[in-house]
């Protein structure tokens, strides 16, 4: 492993690019300390104490959101703009054939993605800045347009950072970013268990169970990302002039996570709205109502255990087509042995999906709730681990390997993975 790291730094194209990332992720983590201004931050500090909500969200930022930095957004408003292209595309005429345009399509979504942020993130800064007013100094409405816009350009300013990073760096930019703030809080976490023993509230042995759980659920998580269906596929053989092609065999790869982390972040934003008003609107009936999605408790994880395994079959639904897979496996002239082209093979690749698809949605429901699992077992309140933190730190790491991977195997280097 060691030799192939340094394989990497042997190929000048290659160091630029890994260099290119590491100095964008400075640029990243040095955005996170510049405050907005006009606003208290030591108002804020009894929000993100014991593993509530915003400190979930606290976590994706990197510690901007707890710091109200011009960065307390993150990039979760590109996110949230490229998820709802995404599903408007299945209904949207002129969406679904930007979709097959290739290259010009990809511009003109991105374009379009790129406006939406725009807006969503505005309203969202509204909407922060509004909700958190007895933070801010002169709570009045140019000090909250002042603050929304900063906090909109800061996210905008993270969205340039992405793009640059995927164009000139390593990975897919946009992840890297969010990677980038989650593993940013990783001595946080660990220094916040040091100060648990120290204090007696804890002993060694919930510290040992801790990195028990950890060491395990990293193993599964990557087990079940890699984890896919094969199915087999043969070609049958054509003659075209004096050549005859086809014949071969392969196979056809269903993942068992086709729909990645989408649907925790779908979840977890419709449950954040009754949390997120039972901390600002102090009325007795919205308090009891919020009280059953507050973060861990009974209620709140079987609401979210049932939402993620309902968007975890309709984002796979509206991803994966198969009735498109399986006329594209007859147009070339692919089929499943002993099942017949056409409506049977979409019908036999349904029942398939149908199933792993349910191994993927129990999957997802348990690596969300994994946190309050954890701080139950080990007593150690406040440190997140597991869920989306969790899914998007091994799914980012694997992909950029396989990248890096990729590069270093052109060059006639030996790679990563054996």
């Amino acid at each position: 492993m060691i030799s192939a790291l340094g394989n990497v730094f042997k190929i000048p194209e290659l160091r630029q690019k890994v260099i290119f990332t590491l100095i964008m992720f400075a640029v990243f983590r040095l955005g996170t300390h510049i405050p907005v201004p006009g606003v208290d931050p030591t108002t804020l500090e009894h929000l993100f104490n014991g593993g509530n909500l915003f400190g979930l969200l606290d976590l994706f930022s990197g510690g901007a959101l707890s710091k109200f930095s011009i960065f307390a957004m993150s990039i979760t408003p590109y996110i949230n703009a490229s998820i709802i292209l995404q599903l408007l595309a299945v209904v949207v005429p002129t969406l679904e054939q930007w979709s097959k345009e290739g290259a010009e399509g990809q511009k003109k979504t991105t374009k379009l993605t790129r406006y939406l942020t725009v807006v969503l993130a505005f309203l969202q800064a509204i909407g922060m800045s509004i909700g958190l007013k007895a933070a801010i100094i002169n709570p009045s409405i140019v000090s909250i347009l002042i603050i929304a816009t900063t906090l909109t350009a800061g996210t905008i300013f993270l969205m340039w950072v992405g793009e640059q990073i995927t164009s000139h760096g390593i990975g897919n930019g946009i992840s890297l970013i969010i990677f980038a703030g989650i593993v940013a809080a990783l001595p946080h976490s660990l220094a916040t268990i040091y100060q648990y023993l120290r204090a007696g509230t804890i002993n060694y042995f919930d510290v040992f169970l801790f990195l028990i759980i950890a060491l395990a659920m990293v193993v599964f998580v990557i087990a079940i990302q890699q984890g896919e269906r094969r199915i087999p596929i043969s070609y049958t053989k054509r003659l075209v002039g004096n050549k005859v092609y086809g014949g071969n065999s392969s196979h056809l790869p269903l993942k068992v996570n086709q729909a990645g982390v989408i649907p925790i972040i779908f979840a977890s934003s419709l449950l954040m709205f009754p949390a997120t008003i039972g901390q600002f609107v102090q009325v007795g009936w919205v308090k009891t109502i919020a009280s059953y999605f507050q973060w861990g408790t009974l209620s709140n994880s079987i609401i979210y255990t049932l939402l993620i395994i309902f968007f975890t079959y309709f984002y796979t639904a509206v991803t994966l087509k198969i009735p498109d897979l399986a006329d594209n496996l007859k147009k070339y002239g692919g089929f499943i042995p002993g099942i017949r082209p056409g409506q049977d093979t979409a019908d036999y690749l349904d029942r398939i999906m149908t199933r792993i698809t349910l191994a993927g949605a129990v999957f997802l429901a348990f690596i969300a709730i994994l946190p309050s699992i954890v701080a139950h077992a080990t007593h150690i309140e406040g440190v997140y681990f597991g869920g989306t933190a969790l899914l998007i730190v091994v799914g980012v790491a694997l992909d950029t390997m396989k990248q890096i991977e990729s590069m270093v195997v052109m060059r006639n280097y030996e790679g990563f993975m054996k």
